[in-house]
């Protein structure tokens, strides 16, 4: 009896030393994702010989948003600090394919601490320039603030080092880098950038700037690697939302055959219809120097909320280029013949879990 009171004594002790190691770093680990698929259509799209006329029915995948598999996790490291990482792939629900070459790491996959002071996360994430996100109607939609931009706010940034500053009163800020890893100069390949963001409860403003360079340090593509300053704002009234922002694209070491500067607005806004249905319109307009041409989008749109998790979507946009240029209604490479028009829709269903 003797002996049997002392093993349930030590058990007792045991079981209270790893509850108290519990409190004091308790961790946890969740899997979440994303599945979008539905059906896209785009009109006269220009051949290899710049002829146009063509259509294309085709599956929808990431159009409305990337679909994507993921693993996030925190540890409370005591005293406020906690650890945190992540993992995340985009993929092609349709086509059953990642979205780069690695699937679960092609999004994001950093590491990092958190404390009262703000974040500090290393590794590969997304550039600062999708933070544009906030600022779009579409919702980043393939019809919406990516398209007249050929994708450049999409990039992404590795080998980064980010942080995050607490909120002040509404104010908080991100730096990030994204080291090039070249022996013979520190700013081949190198990606720098910089958002600024006050929040009320009924409007927010913002400020991106971030620059990506190319093999040689320089900005040669104005849609690849360039200078990128964006600036704009939502603000809210009831059941209606309101979206206006401003894009200017620089590359000056671009050949003199191609645009070295673009500028690009526009306006939009979401109305609540019911508590599950929310219609979309928005207007975009990009303008281009060295007679590239210019180009308008318009795009309509509605989500309608089957459940929190489970949405239908559907989308339609019309572009006009002036007569040298050649923007697609989707952020593709589908474009139509220079000067032409041309029109896109695409519908579907997005679940999140």
């Amino acid at each position: 009896m003797k002996f049997r009171s002392i093993a349930i004594a030590s058990a007792t002790c045991a079981c209270l030393c790893i509850g108290a190691t519990s409190a004091q770093a308790q961790s946890s680990v969740t899997f979440y994702g994303r599945a979008v698929a539905g059906v896209d259509y785009q009109n006269n799209i220009a051949d290899a010989s710049g002829k146009g006329g063509g259509t294309l029915w085709r599956h929808a995948g990431n159009q409305w948003g990337t679909s994507m598999l993921g693993f996030k996790g925190v540890e409370d490291l005591g005293g406020g600090m906690s650890a945190l990482f992540v993992l995340e792939g985009g993929f092609d629900l349709p086509a059953a394919k990642s979205n780069g070459p690695n699937l679960f790491l092609n999004r994001r996959s950093y590491v990092g601490l958190q404390d009262y002071w703000g974040k500090l996360v290393l590794g590969k994430n997304l550039a600062i320039a999708n933070d544009v996100w906030f600022l779009d109607p579409t919702g980043q939609q393939f019809i919406g603030t990516a398209t007249l931009v050929r994708g450049r706010n999409w990039q992404g940034n590795d080998n980064g080092i980010e942080y995050t500053t607490p909120s002040w009163g509404g104010f908080s800020a991100t730096v990030q880098t994204g080291l090039g890893e070249q022996i013979d100069g520190f700013t081949k390949l190198r990606k720098d950038g910089v958002s600024l963001v006050y929040t009320a409860p009924s409007f927010e403003v913002r400020a991106i700037y971030d620059v990506a360079r190319d093999q040689n340090g320089k900005y040669s593509d104005l849609f690849n690697t360039s200078k990128e300053l964006t600036v704009g704002g939502t603000a809210t009234f009831d059941k209606l939302k309101m979206f206006a922002g401003y894009q200017r694209l620089s590359a000056p070491d671009a050949p003199l055959a191609a645009p070295s500067k673009a500028n690009h607005y526009w306006v939009g806004a979401n109305y609540q219809v019911t508590p599950w249905l929310t219609l979309i319109g928005s207007m975009f307009r990009v303008t281009q120097n060295r007679n590239a041409g210019s180009a308008n989008l318009y795009m309509l749109g509605a989500n309608y909320a089957l459940s929190k998790r489970t949405l239908l979507y559907a989308s339609v946009g019309k572009v006009y280029n002036s007569a040298t240029a050649n923007f697609s209604v989707e952020a593709t490479n589908n474009n139509p013949p220079v000067g032409g028009r041309q029109s896109g829709t695409y519908f579907g269903m997005s679940h999140s879990f």
